[in-house]
């Protein structure tokens, strides 16, 4: 992995948020913001378009790509919309759509952007668990390892208490 330059010149630290269907993603924005607007960066917003069973017939690939893309781009521009009606629109935002297993590019994404500094979830509420990224890269042998700290935000705080935590 690189090396963190995220306060060095020339550079941001940034805040690496996934976008997603999920609920839990509200918490996790709001909490990105806030701590943004109490020290300082960026939110760098990475939605994962992940490979279906049927990636061999090229124009359903293809198709299936177009959609989700059209899907990120709303995605965030909700994200935005969100942020701005809570008044963080002075938080700057990255976009970011990568294709691939959505923990492999999580990896790769901090591995090749040397200003992000911290990846943040929203765990889910439903009794099965925190979710599956939060299972997956931050519990386990995984979370020792990890490049970057990890901030998991529970996904059943309202923005009240996000902004107060933050």
């Amino acid at each position: 992995m690189k090396k963190r330059k995220s306060f060095e010149a020339g550079h941001r630290r940034k805040f690496l948020l996934i976008i997603d269907e999920s609920q839990e993603v509200d918490a996790a924005l709001f909490y990105t913001a806030s701590r943004i607007s109490h020290s300082s960066g960026s939110v760098l917003m990475l939605y994962v378009v992940e490979p279906q069973q049927f990636q061999h017939w090229i124009n359903v690939r293809e198709a299936q790509l177009e959609e989700e893309t059209a899907k990120a781009k709303a995605m965030f521009r909700l994200a935005r919309r969100k942020l701005n009606q809570a008044g963080f629109e002075d938080i700057a935002s990255e976009e970011v759509i990568r294709e691939g297993v959505k923990s492999e590019e999580i990896i790769k994404m901090i591995d090749e952007d040397e200003d992000v500094a911290i990846l943040v979830l929203g765990a889910a509420t439903e009794s099965e668990g925190p979710g599956p990224l939060v299972s997956s890269l931050a519990a386990g042998e995984a979370a020792g390892k990890f490049p970057i700290p990890i901030t998991i935000v529970p996904g059943n705080l309202d923005i009240e208490e996000i902004m107060a935590l933050a």
